[in-house]
């Protein structure tokens, strides 16, 4: 006998229905879990406060994170495409919970340090799974604007965590505790998403440590792109960790729910330039984003001395703007170059030296604060990047330039 039944519109299946809502789902993840990487930002001050500890502290406790980003990227970087997507999926989510229950529980320096080394866990875990992820649970005619959810899920998630917290630590009771609570919910909800989820991976590679190289051909681009991220990274590294403290004891504004938002600031402007400026061609782009650093860090500067909340948040969305559109638009010039079966090793390289920006350049501006004082330690960072970020943007130049010669000689 026949089977006359046939799948309809009205007739679908619980894995079609979780397909369908594979995206969102997926999206919700990566929101919630880079939400609480950044979390800590606004509360490390009541920290400080609580165990008597200084900037440089913080920038210690801030930069553990990094640590924990890069040996995830460098430990479980392949994993995913080994034993599938929402297996590293759920790990990234416990290592998430397992930070929150650590911050709830932290009642010196040390654990902090553990509480920040596993959100770093969390987030290199996540960030390369649950882009893989977005990307492949999209049709094959969706396929960019999957990507472009990615980088909104990412980068919204980064700003998030400082606007949440800020508000809770200000408006709310328990100001230690709440934020963290929220979190812990949050990230439930988010294992049960991965869960209703279909498996997006062929699981057909191996389980190993990820390969970090950088192929002759693609060399000169690559430093020229990775000086420009340094510089952006090491910008967003001083927002996350310092920037509570510049509103605080520069500016004279204690209002954690300010403090979040500021901190924020940069992440939202990186995300919107980052999608933006997917059109703009890549060493054009770079150069761009070197000379909004520039700008930026001189308006930071100017900030910091006349002690202006106005020209701070104009120098977060300049030097944001800037890092977006010289960290996305350089990675894909590197990509661009580099042999096809090399880029995933060549990508990590890359992101690799962005969070070593991200955590060292922090910490000496901590001890500079310590030695001159936070307004002068801040006030120099912010020309030292404008100067590396200039030397970038002539370095481009003069490639640009040289290709110019080049072409028309060739012609």
């Amino acid at each position: 006998m026949l089977d006359t039944r046939r799948v309809t519109p009205e007739t679908t299946t619980p894995a079609t229905r979780s397909g369908r809502f594979a995206l969102p789902l997926l999206a919700y993840l990566f929101v919630t879990a880079m939400m609480g990487t950044t979390l800590p930002t606004p509360i490390y001050a009541l920290y400080a406060d609580e165990m008597h500890f200084s900037v440089l502290t913080t920038t210690v406790i801030f930069s553990t994170y990094a640590v924990g980003v890069l040996t995830a990227l460098l430990v479980f970087g392949s994993w995913s495409d080994a034993v599938g997507r929402r297996p590293l999926l759920l790990a990234g989510v416990g290592f998430a919970v397992a930070s929150a229950v650590v911050f709830l529980l932290a009642d010196s320096v040390p654990i902090l340090l553990v509480a920040r080394l596993l959100s770093g866990f969390s987030a290199g875990v996540v960030t390369g799974t649950a882009t893989a992820a977005i990307v492949e649970a999209a049709p094959e005619a969706r396929r960019e604007f999957a990507a472009v959810v990615a980088t909104i899920a990412n980068i919204g998630g980064l700003s998030l965590g400082p606007i949440v917290a800020g508000i809770l630590v200000q408006y709310a009771a328990h100001p230690l505790q709440l934020p963290f609570i929220v979190h812990i919910v949050l990230m439930a909800l988010a294992a049960v998403a991965v869960l209703l989820v279909p498996e997006t991976s062929s699981r057909d590679g191996r389980i190993g440590l990820q390969r970090l190289s950088i192929p002759p051909v693609v060399r000169p681009v690559f430093i020229t792109a990775v000086t420009a991220a340094f510089a952006g990274f090491t910008v967003t590294g001083l927002f996350m960790a310092v920037a509570p403290s510049f509103l605080s004891t520069v500016i004279g504004i204690g209002n954690h729910a300010v403090a979040g938002a500021v901190a924020s600031t940069i992440f939202v402007a990186s995300a919107i330039a980052q999608v933006l400026a997917r059109r703009m061609h890549p060493p054009r782009a770079v150069a761009f984003g070197c000379a909004l650093l520039v700008v930026g860090m001189c308006l930071l500067a100017a900030a910091l001395h006349f002690s202006s909340l106005p020209t701070l948040i104009v120098a977060a969305v300049v030097a944001g703007t800037g890092q977006g559109i010289s960290f996305s638009r350089g990675l894909a010039a590197v990509v661009e170059g580099t042999p096809a079966g090399r880029r995933a090793e060549v990508s990590s390289t890359y992101f690799v030296v962005a969070y070593v920006a991200i955590s060292l350049p922090v910490v000496g501006a901590g001890l500079a604060a310590q030695a001159w004082g936070l307004r002068t330690a801040g006030i120099t960072f912010a020309f030292a990047v404008a100067a590396l970020s200039a030397v970038c943007l002539a370095a481009i130049l003069f490639q640009e330039s040289r290709a110019r010669r080049r072409a028309a000689a060739a012609n």
